[in-house]
């Protein structure tokens, strides 16, 4: 679109023979009483740095503890073992060397209820716990590690089974668990069940009340009285007894 327009509308600025501002005149500015010398470079843009952030230290990757785990003592767990060796020979209920259709056999015809401790045939376990069942029957490992003794059980049940410093302290526990009267006289921490035993598809709940005695080996008539003196009181170094009995009931401190 074309605006009509004429040579007398136009206006012509040109540059006199005096700039606007003269140079000679700004020389100095009085601001806020102090005197700031101004020249043309202060009309210029001036010249910004860019914000430079402050550099990460450089990462560092963490150094790996190369140190080895703490070993432990060999002789620690040879201590408790045989401990436990000791003690389950006393007992009476241990059967040694013998397999799970022997343990079958000597189990089928008694009370629900009745165990037996034996050898484990699995390498990776030292004694299995054999226990007529409503079922029938059936076997658990037990389980060493770190000087301690539990039931074999599944991974995720595993942390909630307690552990015990040999297998007669385990197997009295669990046998005073299923005894009403015996639940405040326990001497360790309040009884629980004993872990379901996976059997197909349904749980098998396992009960210890009798330990089956071996009869190859019947506890003498001493560890009868022992047995009777441990039921009575779990004090027995209060007891006027001479040193040699104090000492013979020290070699088994368990009810079983």
């Amino acid at each position: 679109m074309l605006f009509p327009w004429s040579w007398s509308d136009m206006i012509l600025c040109v540059q006199g023979s005096h700039p606007l501002l003269a140079e000679e005149k700004i020389r100095s500015l009085s601001l806020g009483g102090l005197a700031a010398n101004l020249s043309e470079q202060v009309m210029q843009p001036l010249s910004v740095t860019p914000f430079q952030e402050e550099p990460a230290p450089p990462f560092v990757a963490p150094t790996p503890d190369n140190s080895p785990p703490q070993a432990r003592d060999p002789e620690e767990d040879l201590l408790c073992i045989a401990k436990t060796f000791s003690y389950l020979r006393e007992s009476g209920w241990y059967w040694g060397s013998i397999t799970a259709s022997e343990a079958k056999q000597q189990l089928q015809k008694m009370p629900e209820g009745t165990f037996l401790v034996r050898d484990s045939t699995h390498p990776s376990y030292l004694f299995t716990l054999s226990v007529k069942t409503n079922r029938g029957p059936t076997n658990v490992r037990i389980e060493y590690a770190d000087s301690k003794f539990r039931l074999d059980s599944n991974c995720l049940s595993k942390p909630r089974i307690l552990t015990f410093p040999d297998v007669v302290s385990l197997i009295q526990h669990y046998v005073l668990s299923c005894t009403v009267e015996s639940k405040t006289d326990a001497p360790y921490p309040p009884p629980m069940p004993l872990p379901p035993m996976q059997k197909e598809v349904s749980a098998v709940h396992l009960k210890l009340i009798q330990p089956l005695k071996h009869r190859d080996s019947p506890p003498s008539l001493q560890h009868f009285c022992r047995l009777r003196i441990n039921r009575s009181t779990a004090e027995t170094d209060q007891l006027p007894l001479p040193k040699r009995m104090n000492d013979y009931l020290k070699q088994y401190p368990f009810q079983l």
